[in-house]
């Protein structure tokens, strides 16, 4: 991939307008939780949806002629032995998928993001069957959406308590589970450069308070926090000061050294704040791009009281070697791939037309 900068003009954020897809490069939504069930078993998951524009994102594995394409992951873990993933480099989509006055996304006939009512939610695929509702304001990263990461800019909103019941399928068996979860839809008019690495953590608070934060950039950083309290206000910084603990994972599959426990300070919010996984096993794989994503737990002081909390966290490992994310890349298309091969009887018909019509679109 190649260095590259490109900043956007800033257009202030509307609902429901912006919740739905952007003419951008890249755009995801993104959901997680963790739920308990009956017995009082912890469990994590993660949903994620991209939109990607092939010929101008820059990534590897999305080079295919197309003018716009979508793909996937999602797991389910136990935060112990189990753990169930999924990743789908190219999803197939309902025609009416984007075209709903809320938003609503079917893909490959069993996955499901549908917005109910404002800011309320069902998520559906394969491992999860989730109804989500959003107990507090969304809140407006950098308090209107929008983050200036020097070599690029993205507009950034998350729901940070999203109060949550539902099924999970755990051992070929369906069991109800409740929590919060938290979702993030993020848009951008860049490409991918080599400056994409970062810390992320979503944080849910026992004090009904969520912190966003973050360090993102590799020669050129960019440190962020915003907290949304209990009475809904908003407050935000970029002195954010990111300690590792030592607990780091080295994956089998990738070679890659992942950070994962931190001691996160901030002072505007008087935060001082250990995060640490809740499972050091939860390596996602795309090739060139491949990151730790799994569920924390968080305890420390915010504004001058003792704070216990769930979370997740985003970490990324840089692969330098290309020969490595060639081969990565190699083994997990080997399975994707043909898994789509495999599901095209039950797209039948609809999956050919799709297809062809965006070809020809990319040919006009």
């Amino acid at each position: 991939m190649k260095n590259k900068t490109y900043k956007e003009k800033y257009k202030p954020v509307a609902f429901p307008r912006d919740e739905q897809k952007h003419d951008h490069i890249i755009e995801w939504w993104y959901f997680n939780g963790n739920l308990r069930d009956k017995r009082g078993r912890l469990f994590s998951y993660m949903d994620c949806f991209f939109a990607a524009k092939p010929d101008k994102v820059d990534i590897q594995f999305l080079k295919i002629p197309l003018k716009q394409i979508f793909f996937s992951h999602y797991f389910l873990s136990d935060n112990k032995k189990m753990s169930l993933k999924k990743v789908n480099p190219l999803c197939f989509l309902d025609d009416n998928s984007f075209a709903k006055p809320l938003l609503w996304i079917n893909y490959d006939n069993s996955c499901l993001i549908q917005e109910t009512k404002p800011f309320e939610y069902r998520i559906a695929n394969e491992f999860i069957d989730l109804e989500l509702k959003s107990e507090k304001v969304p809140l407006l990263l950098n308090k209107n959406g929008f983050l200036d990461f020097k070599v690029k800019t993205t507009y950034y909103y998350s729901l940070t308590r999203l109060k949550t019941k539902g099924m999970i399928k755990v051992n070929k068996k369906w069991i109800e589970v409740e929590g919060q979860s938290w979702m993030d839809h993020q848009w951008s008019q860049t490409p991918a450069t080599d400056d994409d690495i970062w810390v992320w953590f979503s944080i849910q608070l026992d004090n009904n308070a969520e912190i966003v934060c973050f360090v993102y950039g590799d020669k050129i950083k960019t440190f962020h926090a915003s907290l949304l309290d209990a009475q809904g206000r908003i407050e935000t910084t970029d002195k954010v000061v990111f300690a590792e603990t030592g607990v780091n994972y080295k994956s089998p599959d990738t070679g890659q050294v992942y950070k994962l426990g931190y001691k996160i300070e901030i002072p505007k919010f008087k935060a001082k704040l250990t995060v640490a996984p809740l499972k050091k096993e939860q390596e996602m794989i795309f090739g060139n791009i491949n990151y730790w994503e799994g569920g924390v737990k968080i305890k420390g002081e915010l504004k001058g009281k003792k704070v216990e909390g769930l979370g997740f966290g985003e970490i990324t490992a840089k692969i330098k070697s290309k020969k490595l994310a060639s081969s990565v890349w190699k083994k997990i298309t080997s399975k994707s791939i043909w898994k789509n091969i495999q599901d095209l009887s039950n797209f039948s018909a609809k999956t050919i037309y799709f297809l062809n019509k965006e070809i020809i679109n990319k040919k006009r």
